[in-house]
């Protein structure tokens, strides 16, 4: 358990000891009703349900280690504590209503927690959502990172002035062209990858790479036109 959610879970249990000690201190009989009655356990079991599925929404947020995710989950603890309000409002006037019928407690108690309940789904499939569109984000864009990062190394190989310019044309090159990939580019992409691997065995081994440079500036180009016609 780390830390986030211990500190949670003893300021919960707190909060739950302080609502218990309310309810069975309160005296038993208020102007003529018998607190401890049928409606009053209706109430009393529904905020404490509304309790536990707040806690469980804050295990679910606060496990998260990746801070992005841990944002992503943020709305699942506000719901649940809302809902608890709700619920604490709605379960407390269960509990002291005189001669509430138990149907009506329990029909009452049921629509706040199947309200908070659909909220919550609603909220963690959402946060799903994201980071699949962020995972999906990432993937689309890694091979052009790596390329590039290799391509901006490159220059520190280079033993001539010309070699040096290459390598700044291509670096240029790749960093200023469409980051996102598609399976349409996957041909082109990898002639780029074989492209790049022989202008990097030009320049580290102090050979001219004036034609595999060119080669893959014209690849480059290829694939950039493939973005835009795509668009």
């Amino acid at each position: 358990m780390n830390r986030k959610i211990r500190t949670y879970a003893i300021i919960w249990a707190i909060l739950l000891a302080f609502f218990n000690l309310i309810c069975f201190v309160t005296p038993q009989e208020i102007g003529g009703m018998r607190t401890f009655g049928g409606a009053f356990w209706v109430g009393y079991l529904g905020i404490t349900a509304a309790f536990l599925g707040q806690l469980v929404c804050a295990y679910f947020a606060l496990r998260q280690s990746d801070r992005q995710k841990l944002f992503y989950r943020i709305p699942l603890i506000r719901i649940s504590y809302v809902g608890l309000l709700l619920m604490f409002a709605v379960g407390g006037l269960v509990m002291t209503i005189p001669n509430l019928p138990n149907w009506a407690g329990v029909l009452a108690c049921a629509l706040v927690l199947a309200f908070t309940a659909i909220a919550v789904l609603k909220a963690n499939a959402a946060a799903e959502l994201v980071e699949g569109a962020d995972a999906a984000a990432k993937t689309e864009t890694a091979f052009l990172r790596g390329i590039t990062a290799q391509a901006e190394q490159l220059s520190a190989f280079a033993v001539s002035t010309e070699a040096k310019a290459q390598c700044r044309k291509v670096y240029e090159a790749l960093r200023y062209s469409d980051p996102c990939s598609t399976p349409a580019l996957a041909e082109t992409e990898a002639q780029i990858i074989d492209a790049f691997l022989d202008f990097q065995n030009a320049i580290k081994s102090a050979r001219s790479g004036e034609e595999a440079a060119a080669k893959l500036l014209a690849l480059i180009a290829q694939r950039s036109a493939q973005c835009k016609a795509g668009k």
